[in-house]
């Protein structure tokens, strides 16, 4: 059984509300342990969910709800999973490969940023309606004697 999140809230699919999210869990990330860049990765890749469940799920419409729910991760290493469901139509999560970096052109890059951002995406159809997607980043400790930042990466 999978144990209740530490962080859930519903939320309107209204873009204004990003904002207070990304801040909500930059937050967070940083009390796990990840730097100031992970934890901006982190957000990032969740405002790119949200802003792709509002413009493509739910074409814009404001009145629509998203769930996010998150998990501190304590084992085998430190981390976050991000769950974040909607009610809009279904698809075929095979869509949501992104599309190939040569092909230049305005928008259309959220699904690569997340999956380069993030350690793990991963896309699903919901029981009865809607989508889910849910997403781990996990806290790089460094294993050698080399100096390293509180958030396990080597500096330079």
């Amino acid at each position: 059984m999978t144990p209740s999140p530490d962080i859930q809230m519903r939320l309107k699919s209204q873009p204004k509300l990003l904002s207070s999210v990304r801040s909500m869990l930059v937050s967070l990330a940083e009390r796990i342990g990840f730097g100031e860049i992970e934890s901006g990765h982190v957000a990032l890749a969740v405002d790119e969910a949200l802003a792709n469940i509002i413009r493509h799920g739910y074409d814009q419409r404001e009145d629509e709800s998203i769930e996010l729910s998150a998990w501190v991760i304590t084992e085998p290493s430190p981390g976050i999973r991000i769950m974040i469901e909607d009610e809009a139509p279904q698809v075929d999560p095979e869509v949501f490969k992104g599309r190939d970096l040569d092909d230049v052109q305005p928008g259309g890059l959220g699904v690569h940023i997340i999956r380069e951002v993030m350690d793990t995406c991963h896309f699903e159809r919901r029981e009865s309606k809607g989508m889910r997607v849910i997403m781990e980043k996990m806290l790089q400790t460094s294993t050698s004697n080399d100096e390293s930042t509180p958030n396990g990466h080597s500096i330079p």
